[in-house]
């Protein structure tokens, strides 16, 4: 049967209203165009960051409607009754979990298991604060299912030391404990190094040409590559010499070379030295091992001389390219199985303890302690389980109001998850505070939402502790509202912070504003003019005195600057100009007064009122469309969510979400200033008599007539 959906309109849009577990649990068949959210961030809202982790399970920081749906449906099938998703609460009682399938009765044991282990093995309930030390029961047993097997661990010695051989070669992997371990991955790629390398060095073992010289023949080859290249080099100047005698000079480097290190302090291990030749070149020259070689290659021609010519070819004091050729042959063998060695870590152990290991078994013992950690995986699963149930049966309700609908932030009943707080700031309190990452990033889309948006960086702790915030001024002016003002903003937690304006994204707030913007733009502007008239006449005084003070120290002898002669025709012209001007705005005026006179009484007051909306009309209309417009989609969407609906902020609602400062009820209120201002009320009396005098003129010129 269809379920029956209830439906509820609120920010222009119809959401679904959910009141039962069975409404949660048919949220599967209602068509996700109706959802109001289709994604949400695991992070920066106002909601348990381990519920969202269990319900994001591909981990990519986001919930989706496929993952709330799961999450409903495992919880409805973990309980008999699935109206207890709606109750809120951290507590469930342990004959409210359904043991009708397999699922149920592990999820059962596991929660009196965790009971037990706490000392309640009476108890009929358990709560999320029961659970928090669950990674602390779960660390503590020897085998806790997360296939991570540590040393400290293990009672054996023998196998303690392998496994800590292996975590040395190998790599480790912190257990649950956060302690490092091996698992069967780690262990399996140990032990085939390990097996290879043994084999490795049992085939050059059995081979009479690679180790001709027993244990020593790796010492052998080192000495040998340390200096072939050079011995390489010296032959092959020789062999140049003999070709043409001329050359032997030359390639021993010539008389220069050496001027050249004379003036500079030498040592054996100077690179100046070490480019010279093993010894001076001549054809068919044997290479000295002791006598006249270069001193920087000395000891290493003692050493290839001890560990490879005096045991293959005897007690020799030089080399000749024949012997040095059956020397380097000897070596082939051997070149050819390092060539062949096996990847890995394992040699540092030596052969005698990766033998030691391979011969006692150590991996068949390693990979049964594997296996009975993993034995206990579904054990442990079902205690994660019970902790995951206890947070959905706390959470999935509110989640869903939140995202499913926005049913928390339309009606008022509780915060929305992505309210951060409250600022108060400018005399208004305003509810709508978002969390951000980048103010800058956020403000290119958040403009399109058309709401006066505020973004404030906020700082507590001495400073220790920052975040950032929009906020929605949704009612009142912006006239005070500047980059730089200071405000409190207070969290979820109750939690105060020094709030400051950095950034504003200006837009209609409320008709009222739209309604007096002429006016006060008009008021600004001749405040404008008329301080810059006065400064530009202040400016001139203080001219004039500096000048009249620098030429008063001049003495009298300067000449004074004549006067110029009286000009009547520009003056005549001047006093034309200021005659036509004073005409024209006294016409005006009295075409208005005129206009307003010749009204009916009673019609004047609507000629006032039609003027002033002349003035302002345009202004309140502008104003009234985008403030339609308000839009939560873009403030959200910057953030991370993907709204789904075009949830507006209309006027009413706006309201509500910004309060303005407003006296107690019943508080008692004394309108006596000791410091107000005086008023002084003469400008007042002078109009009026204008007023009066006006009306006796027109009047006497027969206007009323």
């Amino acid at each position: 049967m269809t379920h029956t959906w209830n439906f509820f309109r609120a920010g222009g849009f119809d959401q679904v209203q959910i009141d039962s577990g069975a409404d949660l649990l048919a949220l599967r068949e209602l068509d996700q165009k109706l959802w109001a959210a289709l994604s949400c961030p695991t992070r920066g809202i106002e909601f348990d960051a381990r519920t969202l982790d269990m319900i994001d399970s591909d981990g990519d920081g986001h919930v989706r409607p496929n993952e709330v749906l799961e999450a409903i449906v495992w919880a409805g099938g973990m309980l008999r009754n699935p109206d207890l998703l709606i109750d809120g609460s951290d507590r469930l009682n342990l004959s409210d979990i359904n043991d009708n399938n397999d699922a149920g009765r592990e999820l059962l044991a596991s929660a009196r298991h965790v009971l037990k282990s706490l000392g309640k093995s009476d108890a009929q309930e358990i709560s999320l604060a029961d659970m928090d030390d669950v990674e602390k029961l779960v660390a503590s047993q020897k085998f806790n299912g997360d296939g991570v097997v540590c040393a400290e661990d293990i009672a054996d010695e023998a196998l303690r030391a392998t496994v800590g051989d292996i975590v040395a070669c190998a790599g480790s992997s912190a257990d649950v404990s956060g302690q490092p371990g091996i698992t069967g991955e780690i262990a399996g790629r140990f032990f085939d190094e390990a097996a290879a390398y043994e084999a490795w060095h049992a085939q050059g073992e059995g081979d009479a040409a690679v180790l001709f010289l027993g244990e020593n023949t790796a010492a052998a080859a080192r000495a040998c590559a340390a200096v072939r290249d050079k011995i390489d080099d010296y032959f092959t100047r020789c062999r140049l010499a003999a070709y043409d005698i001329r050359a032997a000079a030359p390639l021993s480097r010539a008389v220069e070379d050496y001027q050249q290190l004379a003036a500079k302090s030498l040592s054996a291990q100077s690179a100046e030295v070490a480019d010279f030749p093993l010894a001076t070149v001549a054809a068919n020259k044997p290479l000295p091992l002791l006598a006249g070689v270069n001193p920087a290659w000395q000891a290493r021609l003692e050493a290839f001389r001890a560990q490879v010519v005096q045991p293959l070819l005897g007690d020799m004091d030089a080399l000749d390219d024949r012997a040095w050729a059956a020397l380097c042959a000897r070596f082939a063998a051997f070149d050819a199985w390092q060539a062949n060695k096996p990847q890995g870590n394992v040699e540092r152990l030596g052969i005698d303890r990766i033998r030691e290991i391979i011969s006692a078994g150590r991996r068949q013992q390693i990979e049964a302690l594997i296996a009975q950690d993993k034995a206990v995986e579904a054990e442990v699963r079902a205690i994660r389980s019970v902790e995951k149930l206890l947070h959905y049966k706390r959470d999935l309700f509110k989640l869903v109001n939140n995202f499913v609908s926005f049913r928390n932030f339309y009606t008022g009943r509780d915060k929305a998850i992505f309210q951060a707080g409250t600022l108060y700031l400018d005399g208004r309190s305003c509810e709508l505070c978002v969390k951000v990452e980048d103010v800058n990033k956020h403000a290119v889309f958040a403009s399109m939402s058309g709401a006066c948006l505020v973004y404030c960086d906020c700082v507590r702790s001495g400073g220790t502790e920052k975040m950032s915030i929009v906020v929605a001024f949704t009612s009142g002016d912006s006239d005070f509202l500047t980059a730089g003002r200071n405000g409190i903003f207070y969290d979820r937690k109750g939690r105060d912070w020094n709030a400051q304006i950095v950034r504003i994204i200006d837009n209609p707030i409320s008709i009222r504003q739209a309604f007096w913007s002429p006016y006060k733009k008009l008021a600004k502007a001749i405040s404008e003019q008329f301080q810059k008239f006065a400064a530009s006449k202040v400016g001139a005084v203080d001219d004039k005195m500096l000048k009249s003070v620098a030429e008063g120290g001049k003495g009298v002898s300067d000449p004074a600057t004549p006067k110029p002669p009286f000009d009547i025709g520009k003056f005549a012209g001047i006093f034309a100009a200021i005659g036509l001007a004073i005409g024209a705005i006294g016409g005006i005026l009295a075409s208005v007064v005129g206009g307003v006179l010749g009204l009916k009484f009673w019609q004047i007051p609507l000629a006032l009122i039609g003027l002033m909306l002349l003035i302002s009309g345009p202004s309140m209309a502008m104003a009234w469309f985008k403030l339609k417009r308000r839009n939560l989609g873009p403030i959200l969407d910057a953030c991370g969510w993907a709204i789904n609906a075009r949830a507006y902020i209309n006027i009413p609602f706006g309201t509500s979400l910004t309060a303005l400062a407003d006296l107690p009820k019943g508080a008692n209120r004394s309108l006596v200033d000791p410091y107000a201002e005086r008023h002084v009320v003469w400008p007042y009396y002078l109009v009026i008599a204008m007023g009066i005098v006006s009306l006796i003129g027109l009047w006497y010129v027969g206007f009323f007539g």
